[in-house]
């Protein structure tokens, strides 16, 4: 039974004049990942990630920590929608970051249409990479994939059933260095496991990070 790792990369650098690149605390997010992956002794037959320079850099960081001698394949199905673009032409200017960003979302995905931008689109192309990927997948192999919180949140949302409120709310809570763990059979694609981060607790709570 093929297993599926989605990762979520590390703590990118939001203060920074570009936000595509991993802090300090990123890579210590991917160090430990690594760590916890060699302890699982995984079967690893293919790593995938977005284009990203934030998922590629903890993709290295992580495979290298864990002494896989792998290179990622790049694929931009895997990479995060446009959370900046959204913000700056959302809905509302005011409130946290959290706010704006939760309704920048419910806009996005209320406006509907198709393609590339939309809502719909997005979600087409994540869909598309994860039934490329479990059909190219190996019988009893691994997958690490490196992505983002939002195609995280939409890869469980459609799984579950549970649609754009279910989204929004994985969306809010997936932590940066986490893994989700998922499993295809002949019943389908499963969810196993969302968001687990344990092996980040060690490093206490400046590792316990959303952005």
């Amino acid at each position: 039974m093929p297993t599926i790792y989605l990762i979520r990369h590390g703590k990118a650098s939001p203060e920074a004049e570009d936000y595509d690149e991993l802090s300090p605390t990123g890579y210590e997010q991917s160090r430990l990942l690594g760590v916890e992956l060699k302890r699982r002794d995984l079967r690893v037959e293919r790593v995938v990630a977005g284009a990203l320079r934030r998922q590629r850099q903890t993709a290295a960081a992580t495979l290298a920590a864990a002494g896989l001698d792998l290179e990622a394949d790049t694929d931009e199905r895997w990479n995060e929608y446009d959370h900046l673009g959204l913000l700056s032409s959302g809905p509302v200017r005011q409130g946290t970051l959290q706010e704006r960003l939760d309704a920048s979302l419910g806009s996005w995905i209320e406006a509907g249409g198709e393609g590339p931008g939309t809502w719909e689109g997005f979600r087409t192309g994540v869909r598309g990479a994860l039934e490329d990927l479990v059909t190219g997948s190996g019988r009893g192999g691994t997958t690490l994939v490196f992505t983002s919180a939002g195609v995280i949140a939409t890869v469980c949302s459609t799984l579950l059933g549970t649609g754009p409120t279910g989204f929004l709310a994985m969306n809010r809570v997936v932590v940066n260095g986490s893994v989700t763990k998922l499993v295809h059979g002949r019943g389908g694609t499963r969810l196993l496991s969302f968001n687990d981060h344990a092996h980040l607790e060690q490093g206490g709570p400046a590792l316990m990070t959303y952005r």
